[in-house]
């Protein structure tokens, strides 16, 4: 069964039509009015493996927040929807991946509980034309929607693109790798019997 899922929503101040596939190739179809975000995304499923289409649009006249924040949240919830009970997948994935000056490592377990460590120290400044703050509330929607455990953690770096970057980077194959299937093993990988 194809382990995919779309969302929607719509707000006052963001409307979101999302698609995602997890089993995919890496390819992004996105239109948000937010390049840099994009780009992250797009960084995203390449090294994920992941297929999204995106359209969203946004309040983005009174700031980005709204929109950064709801696509997170639509990402993590198509996320939770396309792994259904997670029968027989990996639940844990890290990733540490390098660029240029910075090193992030990620490192994520899909076990139903909501909880994000996010330690990018970013020098002050936008980042392409967007605040830091956003990409910390980005991933805070996306865990709390996904109901997973997500630790993102800045070993070393000066270059806020190169720590930004990076860390889209480390999520999606950290992901991916949670999100693999285990051979011969069809059930949950918990005592519990199930992981929600």
């Amino acid at each position: 069964m194809a382990r995919e899922a779309s969302v929607k929503r719509a707000t006052l101040e963001t409307e979101i039509e999302l698609w995602l596939k997890l089993d995919g190739e890496g390819e992004a179809d996105l239109i948000t009015g937010l390049p840099f975000l994009e780009h992250m995304l797009a960084l995203w499923c390449r090294h994920g493996f992941f297929d999204l289409k995106l359209r969203a649009k946004g309040d983005l006249a009174v700031e980005p927040h709204h929109l950064v924040e709801d696509v997170g949240l639509c990402l993590g919830r198509a996320l939770a929807k396309a792994l259904g009970d997670k029968a027989g997948i990996r639940r844990y994935g890290f990733s540490a991946v390098p660029m240029d000056d910075a090193l992030i490592i990620a490192a994520v377990d899909l076990s139903g509980r909501p909880y994000l460590h996010y330690e990018l120290n970013l020098p002050p400044g936008p980042v392409g034309t967007m605040d830091p703050e956003l990409f910390e509330e980005f991933w805070r929607a996306f865990v709390n929607e996904g109901r997973l455990n997500l630790h993102l953690k800045m070993s070393h770096g000066r270059n806020k693109h190169h720590l930004v970057e990076a860390s889209y980077k480390a999520a999606g194959r950290a992901l991916n790798e949670a999100c693999a299937k285990l051979e011969g093993f069809g059930g949950p990988l918990s005592t519990k019997g199930k992981l929600e």
